[in-house]
């Protein structure tokens, strides 16, 4: 079982930033596929945003402009920086890792709160 590794959630003001990052087993080769989901109490996951092997990125519309993804292929790690951040970003935050041979792994998952 592969072991993807979050940190960087907590609780912040609106209008404030955090940025999460997600490592994954230096040994795993075959990456392609990095991203971030969420999930708020009542409601289903929803992706936040995804990268390519390549860079290419796509995000949701309610957070285009205010979150970036970005990774680091020597490190196996893919972060999620999250500015002017509002109460409906609440939710816990799952990284998502996919291989070139389709198989998926999800992190455990790191709650992020905006309250004032």
């Amino acid at each position: 079982q592969v072991q993807l590794v979050e940190s960087g959630g907590g609780l912040v003001q609106p209008g404030g930033s955090l940025r999460l990052s997600c490592a994954a087993p230096i040994s795993i080769l075959g990456i392609s596929t990095m991203g971030w989901h969420r999930q708020a109490p009542g409601k289903q996951r929803e992706l936040v945003a995804t990268i390519t092997s390549g860079g290419s990125t796509n995000y949701a519309d309610s957070v285009k402009g205010r979150f970036t993804i970005s990774r680091d292929n020597a490190k196996n790690t893919v972060y999620l920086q999250m500015n002017s951040l509002k109460p409906e970003d609440t939710a816990v935050y799952y990284c998502s890792v996919h291989l070139t041979d389709y198989r998926g792994y999800w992190g455990q998952g790191t709650q992020v709160t905006v309250s004032s």
